[in-house]
């Protein structure tokens, strides 16, 4: 185990969680746009939810398990952003007939972002980045502490 092992762990889940603070971010700052994309018949599409996925770097589950019945002390590597999809739930439709998006019925299609649900996971990534932020300042503080005991 390397003595920066830690701040590199946090320092990993500091860019993800920021990465996911920042699809969130445009997740609220759309959730009214109903005019995103083209789709394949030249219709505009509402925007569609961004989900960010995250994955430990640099090792699977089964290297895990392996390290741990060996006893081994190595710790993970930290996560990484394995990818960001579109949710696949359909888009509300919201009767609206002046609107100039609105079909023959008087209907929109809107975004299928509930701000309430972005918010509830904005506030689970801050979290989790205060965290990270607390455990890089105490392999931070321990490292000065050692440098100090060295003088």
């Amino acid at each position: 185990m390397g003595i920066f092992d830690g701040m590199n762990t946090s320092g990993s889940a500091l860019t993800a969680n920021r990465f996911k603070m920042d699809v969130i971010s445009s997740n609220l700052a759309n959730a009214d746009t109903t005019r995103a994309r083209l789709n394949e018949n030249g219709e505009w599409e509402p925007y569609r939810r961004k989900v960010v996925t995250q994955e430990p770097r640099g090792a699977n589950f089964n290297s895990f398990l392996q390290k741990a019945m060996n006893q081994s002390d190595s710790p993970g590597n930290g996560v990484r952003v394995s990818g960001v999809e579109e949710d696949p739930a359909p888009f509300k439709q919201v009767y609206n007939p002046n609107h100039p998006d609105a079909d023959e019925n008087g209907y929109v299609a809107m975004p299928n972002v509930d701000p309430l649900k972005e918010m509830i996971n904005m506030m689970s990534t801050t979290r989790a980045y205060e965290a990270n932020v607390t455990a890089l300042n105490a392999s931070k503080g321990m490292l000065m502490k050692a440098l100090e005991i060295g003088r």
